[in-house]
């Protein structure tokens, strides 16, 4: 998300004497979507640290926009990574539902296979090799960082699928699909089964 749509209104982001908003009714605090090592990598920081931060700046009383711009502001995270830091804090304070974004619901998959980053990225951006484990005709791919990222426009033309790549060493990488602006609850579970599946064929496939 470009950084100025995180700053079209500007808002007092350190005054928050006011009520702390309504908590959801989760049993526990949702996990955050990334491990530890991603976060740390693209922000500087752990989740801990972040939450650690986010609570002491009084987040638990600001909306998702002031989080967001705090954190793009103040601590100078990157506008999509500040996004994500914000979601995932209020998940695991219970501000937001399992799978809720401002845009609608977020999932996210990953998978670690024994393979070199280039290979994982080209099971992507192959069209050939992509058809082997992912059976859709009319996705786009929008952008792409050859072994880093790609972002896809999906076939239903209305939601978008974020994937980043890791290099674990050895011979192995990782992959990250987040699928973004979901409608609901039941679609986001829908595509977190889909994708689980997906990245396991994709798995079967590439084992040496």
């Amino acid at each position: 998300m470009p950084a100025s749509d995180l700053i079209k209104s500007k808002s007092k982001v350190t005054d928050h004497a006011q009520k702390p908003r309504k908590e959801t009714s989760m049993k526990k605090p949702v996990a955050p979507p990334f491990s530890d090592k991603a976060v740390k990598e693209k922000t500087g920081k752990t989740w801990s640290k972040w939450f650690a931060i986010l609570d002491k700046a009084g987040a638990r009383t600001m909306k998702h926009s002031e989080i967001a711009a705090y954190l793009y502001e103040k601590k100078k995270v990157p506008g999509w990574w500040c996004q994500m830091v914000a979601v995932a804090y209020e998940r695991a304070r219970g501000l937001r539902k399992t799978h809720e974004t401002t845009t609608g619901y977020s999932i996210s998959r990953s998978k670690t296979l024994d393979v070199p980053i280039k290979t994982l990225f080209a099971a992507f951006s192959d069209i050939k090799k992509r058809a082997q484990w992912l059976p859709r005709n009319s996705i786009v791919i929008r952008t792409a960082t050859p072994t880093k990222s790609m972002r896809i426009g999906w076939s239903d033309k209305k939601t978008i699928v974020a994937v980043n790549f890791y290099e674990k060493g050895s011979g192995k990488s990782q992959v990250v699909v987040q699928h973004d602006k979901l409608p609901d609850a039941t679609h986001a579970k829908q595509m977190k089964e889909y994708w689980g599946k997906r990245l396991d064929l994709l798995c079967t496939i590439l084992s040496p």
